[in-house]
């Protein structure tokens, strides 16, 4: 069966392809094409013998795969729709054969797998046959690349080392699309050494320069990939850059190093970036972070701008290879060339135009030197442009317009189906603008059956909205701060308090008798001082009201605050209650305590004003007791006189007491402000007392 596959002839060099002509080379790559096909479609085993017996197929292989990767972009014969496809059937027929169980030696060199590299760098196809040949060949492969690598550092390290260019261009692309490839060529620091020792070589060109970081580019990178990084590598390889950039900026700080080279050229840095794992990332990222300090915007290379297409597929149809809507200022163009080479035909001068992007200096040189591509010399020369064959679409009469809809839309309203839709309205019932043209304002103001403003003025000042509103006075939410004027203006003289206080009256302002005959009925029977109506008219109430000579406001506001305040309610019952009366008056008066506490000197600095020289050291009889501001003192003798301790803080400062009394003032106002007398007052009021 090996017999029966065609031999497959060595691929030629650009030196002799250029000597062949076009219909010769067009039977030479169908040949090529018609045999790869053979081998492609032939079994396995026919194709593994082919392989182990026959060596054209790989001669095949290996001569395409190098003139492929090194041709020129002038090389016509290499940029055909045939040629594209022998390129992908000698990819086929590669990969075929690196997956055979018996892979041919001559297709495991390293300058093969390179040259396959370079010519479809961008494969990921191409990366996984590389993967799975190195886990099968890692020996062999290992072994070559040693040799290389010492080959290499010996140049590197060379006066000369530029004579190493070419054969680390053709090694970059390896160490590109293997992983494995590029850690063995990076494993230890000699190879890395060697880079940053021919960078900084005098000898060293531009182009050198630029092979050499592209070089270190690919081999970092790829330590990042692969079924298991190798970041602690990539680490050391990263100070080693980092020592060799620092040692030349001490001799010359403009003058570049292979790193800095690398940071401001590359995407090294976000490269890294994105491909280093969480685990690593903390430590790489900070010796990133340090290599931003490398970068040297002076010695940056421009870089190429990218094509951007603007076609949008909506272009006019091509005809002879060109518009057939000529412009004017192609017409111009084509007209030169003819005026210089009149026997040229316009339809062929448009190809040329086409070829040398509208160039006409470039077409006359290259007639002149009758240089033209292979496609074009053997061209028609006479070629005229054919008008279009198509009138323009922009030219053509318009489309007749679209015949009208069966069916007129409907439109449904509120008004639908009613007496003007029906046509049962009366021709009288119709008028046009206002019902009534002959009303005016002046007609409407004389109208003397309505009634007028004035009228309805005096109906709602004659209106009192509050008639029917009860007395809220003592309502529960309003209570807290109403006080009796009647009751405290006539507590306020001196006999007033003379009787109240000689009776044991409530320091209250209300009478006792008074205060015992509520308390009493509170007591019996609490319901007697509720706000409704039938209370309000029953008996035990007006009974109540004669014997106290309250209103009935009064009454019901007394048992509100009475029951708002448990501590009067606890005095009452041990004044008037059962158990603790004598003669129907307590037998001992209550004696206040007289020794200081913080919070009732609080409560008392707010009336002491006047201090105790009013009222001086008298006894209880006689003005003792708590008053209101500069009313008197705090009375603790009995009737010793008018004289004794007090003072003010609107007094003169020489006194004693209105110093005392402007410590008092002051002593929590850091605290609280000044507001102990709105809240004092406030208590004093929420238990029912009255001011005065």
């Amino acid at each position: 069966m090996a017999s029966k596959l065609p031999p497959l002839a060595s691929f030629p060099p650009a030196t002799l392809r250029k000597g062949i002509p076009p219909a010769e080379w067009d039977a030479c790559l169908d040949a090529w094409i018609s045999s790869s096909s053979a081998y492609l479609s032939s079994a396995q085993e026919t194709f593994e013998k082919a392989c182990e017996d026959d060596t054209s197929l790989s001669s095949f292989l290996i001569s395409f795969f190098r003139e492929f990767s090194r041709f020129s972009s002038g090389d016509s014969l290499l940029r055909s729709e045939k040629a594209a496809q022998l390129r992908r059937q000698a990819f086929l027929l590669t990969h075929r054969a690196l997956t055979s169980s018996s892979i041919p030696s001559s297709l495991l060199g390293w300058s093969f797998l390179s040259d396959v590299c370079r010519c479809f760098l961008r494969s990921a196809h191409l990366q996984k046959l590389l993967s799975s040949v190195w886990r099968r060949n890692g020996d062999q492969l290992e072994a070559q690349l040693q040799a290389v690598k010492a080959s290499f550092v010996k140049r590197l390290d060379s006066a000369d080392p530029g004579e190493s260019d070419d054969d680390l261009h053709q090694i970059a692309a390896l160490i590109h699309s293997s992983p494995d490839a590029a850690f063995y060529i990076m494993s230890g620091s000699d190879f890395l050494d060697s880079l940053c020792v021919a960078y900084i070589n005098a000898n060293a060109g531009r182009q050198l320069r630029q092979t050499l970081v592209t070089i270190t580019y690919f081999g970092l990178t790829g330590l990042t990939r692969g079924e298991k990084p190798k970041y602690s590598l990539l680490s050391d390889h990263i100070y080693v850059l980092k020592a060799n950039a620092e040692q030349v900026q001490k001799k010359n700080p403009s003058s570049p190093s292979l790193l800095s080279d690398l940071v401001t050229n590359t995407p090294f840095i976000p490269k890294l970036r994105d491909s280093t794992s969480e685990s690593e990332g903390a430590r790489i990222g900070n010796l990133l972070n340090a290599l931003e300090s490398f970068r040297q915007p002076g010695i940056a290379r421009p870089r190429r701008p990218a094509k951007r297409s603007t076609s949008k597929g909506k272009g006019k149809a091509i005809e002879n290879g060109h518009d057939g809507d000529m412009h004017i200022h192609r017409m111009s163009k084509i007209t030169h060339v003819q005026d210089l080479f009149p026997n040229l035909g316009s339809g062929f001068v448009a190809k040329l135009l086409d070829e040398y992007n509208d160039d006409v200096e470039t077409v006359t040189a290259n007639l002149l030197d009758d240089s033209l591509p292979a496609h074009l010399r053997e061209a028609d020369r006479s070629e005229e442009l054919t008008p279009p064959t198509s009138s323009p679409t922009h030219l053509s009469p318009p489309s007749p317009p679209r015949s009208p809809s069966p069916y007129l839309p409907t439109r449904r309203t509120a008004f639908d189906n009613d007496a003007f839709d029906r046509l049962a309205i009366r021709p009288s019932q119709l008028h046009r603008g206002k019902h009534h043209a002959t009303t005016t304002a002046d007609a409407l103001l004389r109208d003397r059956s309505r009634p007028s403003k004035a009228a309805i003025l005096a109906a709602l000042a004659t209106f009192d909205p509050d008639d029917d509103e009860r007395d809220d006075t003592y309502d529960a939410a309003d209570v807290g701060g109403t006080v009796d004027k009647a009751d405290a203006e006539s507590g306020t003289d001196e006999a007033g308090r003379q009787r109240r206080t000689a009776g044991g009256g409530a320091p209250d302002g209300v009478d006792p008798a008074v205060e015992e005959a509520l308390f009493r009925a509170y007591a019996a029977d609490a319901a007697l001082f509720g706000r409704g109506a039938q209370v309000r008219r029953g008996a035990p109430r007006a009974r109540l009201r004669q014997a106290t000579g309250w209103s009935d406001e009064a009454i019901e506001g007394w048992a509100v605050m009475l029951g708002r305040d448990a501590r009067r309610l606890r005095r009452l019952e041990e004044r008037f209650g059962d158990a603790g009366l004598a003669g129907g008056r307590r037998a001992q008066e209550e004696v206040p305590r007289t020794a200081w506490r913080a919070e009732e000197d609080e409560e008392e600095g707010e009336e002491e004003g006047a201090g105790e020289a009013a009222g001086g050291r008298g006894g209880r009889g006689g003005g003792g007791g708590r008053s209101g501001r500069g009313g008197g003192g705090r009375g603790r003798g009995r009737g010793r006189g008018a004289g004794g301790r007090g003072g003010s803080a609107a007094e003169p400062a020489d006194e004693k007491g209105t110093q005392v009394a402007r410590q008092r003032k002051e002593a929590n106002k850091g605290s609280r402000a000044n507001h102990n007398r709105r809240d004092q007052r406030a208590r004093k009021m929420a238990r029912g007392g009255f001011a005065g």
